[in-house]
């Protein structure tokens, strides 16, 4: 197993990956924000480690993600993350994965009378997100009549808060890490658990995409994966 790593590391060096590789996420917390005027956060953390482990030339930005995702599809040697992973999604990236795997969750305010049962049920509410979002997908795949679209989940969460929006959606370890801050709001509805991770521009390198996912690998084997997400205070083995 120690060759067939080797061997990986070997073959990125030797790749066609001439450029640096740009690695572009966006503001939110825990997975990925701004501290101390720098890139921070659990799926920040794996990145870094795994770029350093190929000794490879890279750079962390954070932009409003729908610019952040189109340029990953757009632009050559550029990933995105942290991405969910779906259906529509699956070839139009070449992936790196699982930063995480989390269950999506729709939030609301703490003690609104919002009360969906269900998915269909939730429909009869005004939810928010993100453009790009791995869950505007989502909302736009069930048929959603009530979307609020924002530029990120700040001002996501602020409308909510405010009442401009009914619901918002999230991962459910990010609303762990809200409720865990104080935020003042509550789950309205659990929904099921999809992988996150880089997603990729086509035109990225197979042997770049493989040595990354080897290095991904081992940090989930070795666990320090789970290392980092207890340091977020994140739940580990969902």
């Amino acid at each position: 197993m120690k060759y067939f790593a080797l061997a990986l590391v070997l073959a990125f060096s030797a790749s066609a990956q001439a450029e640096p590789l740009t690695l572009l996420t966006e503001e939110y917390r825990p997975y990925n924000f701004s501290a101390a005027g720098k890139p921070s956060g659990a799926s920040v953390e794996q990145a870094e480690l795994i770029m350093k482990a190929l000794d490879a030339e890279y750079s962390i930005e954070i932009l409003p993600w729908a610019r952040a995702f189109s340029l990953a599809e757009n632009q050559p040697s550029t990933c995105v993350f942290t991405t969910g992973h779906d259906d529509e999604r699956s070839t139009r990236f070449k992936w790196v994965e699982p930063l995480l795997v989390d269950r999506m969750a729709m939030l609301k305010k703490a003690g609104s009378i919002v009360d969906p049962v269900n998915i269909e049920d939730a429909k009869r509410f005004t939810v928010g997100t993100q453009r790009e979002d791995f869950s505007s997908n989502f909302l736009r795949n069930n048929h959603f009549p009530k979307v609020d679209l924002a530029a990120d989940m700040e001002a996501t969460l602020k409308k909510l808060l405010s009442g401009r929006i009914d619901l918002m959606m999230t991962s459910e370890k990010t609303f762990e890490t809200m409720r865990a801050e104080g935020k003042d709001v509550e789950a309205a509805l659990l929904l099921d658990g999809k992988l996150y991770g880089f997603a990729c521009n086509l035109a990225v390198p197979d042997a770049t995409i493989a040595a990354m996912q080897a290095e991904l690998d081992k940090l989930i084997k070795d666990g320090t994966q789970n290392r980092i997400f207890e340091k977020y205070g994140l739940r580990t083995g969902q």
